[in-house]
């Protein structure tokens, strides 16, 4: 990649992890000297990715897309998500994005069914994801 003038706001990234989910990570913190992160995942099968609820004290959205580019409009799984205290389980099986505020108890995170490669875009607005034990609900 060329440098210039603005060559440090151009930030590449190869996968940081393989398993169990290939991922791209850009971290405010260390990418940006911003506070907003994002961590793209590629969901293949199905697996229950967060177990636990919990909470931050920053505020998040997951995006859940189809990996197909001549299929967007489309989600080919069935995600299950809790959020609040009641663990009110929601059911996703259309591309959606689910805004979680700070301090929202939320998950698990559940991908029940993968007919097909997805991508969840998890966007953080913090310098760094992070879960904070004491945060986590073990019941």
């Amino acid at each position: 990649m060329t440098q210039g003038k603005y060559g440090n706001l151009v930030i590449p990234k190869s996968f940081n992890h393989v398993e169990p989910w290939p991922d791209l990570e850009w971290v405010g913190e260390a990418d940006y000297r911003s506070a907003v992160s994002f961590i793209i995942t590629q969901i293949r099968e199905p697996a229950v990715m967060e177990e636990y609820p919990h909470s931050h004290d920053f505020d998040m959205y997951l995006h859940f897309l189809s990996y197909d580019p001549d299929h967007m409009d489309e989600l080919p799984a069935e995600i299950q998500i809790g959020l609040g205290e009641e663990r009110e389980m929601y059911t996703i099986t259309s591309p959606a994005s689910v805004y979680i505020p700070r301090g929202l108890i939320h998950c698990p995170l559940i991908f029940k069914r993968v007919d097909k490669p997805i991508v969840m875009f998890h966007t953080t607005i913090a310098p760094t994801y992070a879960k904070d034990p004491d945060l986590i609900i073990k019941d």
